[in-house]
């Protein structure tokens, strides 16, 4: 993982531009080996085994739905629990090497792995799941999650009684940073007084050192608190200690069923059979990929007990106003946590300037920097 989150903006600035999850980019690729008759060969690597909730399940969640669409016209395969660094490297060369027609690398630290082996397979398709730099056999795909993090953060700001959320994180890398953000605007746009306090781990799956972030926060007056990491372990403590959670990745109300009160899920399952089908009609092109409310790639939900009925229609009209373009996550006037204006009165971030964030907002307590 990087943790050098200079060097992730510099290097995001040369991104690609953005392109609809249905639509491709400009750069052709040769057709695919398994064009006719012969199945595709799909990979998908993980970076946590497969749970019953989460982010890898996610993942395999939308692995299985390709199976579902394409039947015998597609056949995958799965490596779980791999570290990010060398032994990603490793596995996604393996693959390569077993004749795989398109690898999915599903974890941010995954992309310089799979760049690095891509050049060694100009033949193969790779797709960097919430990477940001492209190659010509190489593209990148994420989710607006900060979307829904905003209509999590207006449920938290409404029923928050203490007027502190928690936020247990895993790096402070731009995709995190947006989450947290709008999370915050969200819920200091129904509740001005509020706060988020925020505990970075350096770590996307570790389930001791996420339950001991969730109860030291519930220690410190936080009574509603969600994450960016990839187990269950908060919502488990949230409901030991009695607080509010908002779940993330999928719904956990079986590990907390009084404590969730809404879930923020991403779905996974028609980008990665379109990017399928594209490898087997030979139409597969590199581009960078990004889906939200509107194409249903980020999806709220699975509302708790302790969710109200008016907060929860309150999110759904704050819902349709976000997908029919009413409302901007991003707008200004919107200061950092240390006063400083970013983004001034009238105007709102584009693509480029959320995948470049670098900074905290008014509101969170804690540093960018773990």
């Amino acid at each position: 993982m990087y943790k050098n989150l200079a060097a992730v903006i510099a290097a995001a600035c040369f991104l690609s531009p953005f392109f609809p999850l249905t639509a491709t980019a400009a750069q052709p690729a040769q057709a695919s080996a398994s064009s006719g008759n012969k199945p595709v060969k799909a990979a998908f690597v993980y970076v946590t085994p497969v749970f019953e909730a989460g982010w890898t399940h996610q993942h395999d969640e939308g692995r299985k739905a390709v199976e579902q669409s394409l039947g015998n016209s597609v056949k995958t395969t799965v490596v779980e629990n791999v570290a990010e660094g060398a032994d990603s490297e490793r596995v996604v060369r393996d693959l390569a090497q077993q004749g795989h027609d398109i690898i999915f690398t599903t974890s941010f630290g995954y992309m310089e792995p799979t760049l690095k082996v891509a050049k060694e397979f100009p033949n193969v398709k790779f797709e960097s799941i919430t990477g940001y730099k492209t190659d010509v056999n190489v593209a990148v795909a994420n989710a607006r999650y900060y979307e829904g993090r905003y209509l999590a953060g207006v449920a938290a700001g409404r029923l928050t009684k203490s007027n502190v959320a928690g936020y247990v994180a895993g790096f402070p890398i731009p995709e995190v940073l947006q989450g947290l953000n709008a999370f915050t605007l969200g819920m200091r746009s129904v509740n001005p007084q509020a706060q988020v306090k925020v505990v970075w781990l350096n770590a996307w799956f570790d389930p001791a050192k996420e339950r001991d972030a969730a109860m030291t926060l519930f220690n410190q007056s936080v009574d509603v608190i969600t994450f960016h990491t990839a187990t269950n372990a908060v919502m488990v403590a949230a409901q030991e200690r009695g607080k509010m959670a908002i779940a993330y990745h999928s719904d956990m109300r079986k590990v907390a069923p009084d404590a969730q009160l809404m879930a923020v899920m991403h779905e996974w399952g028609n980008y990665y059979t379109q990017r399928v089908q594209d490898v087997q009609s030979g139409q597969w092109r590199t581009g960078n990929a990004s889906g939200g409310l509107k194409e249903g790639m980020i999806r709220v939900g699975d509302f708790g007990p302790k969710m109200s009925n008016s907060v929860r229609n309150e999110i759904q009209q704050i819902q349709k106003d976000i997908v029919m373009g009413k409302r901007q996550i991003f707008q200004g006037p919107i200061k950092d946590n240390e006063g400083k204006p970013v983004v001034a009165a009238g105007q709102a971030l584009t693509p480029v300037q959320i995948l470049n964030m670098n900074y905290l907002v008014e509101g969170v307590v804690g540093k960018v920097t773990p």
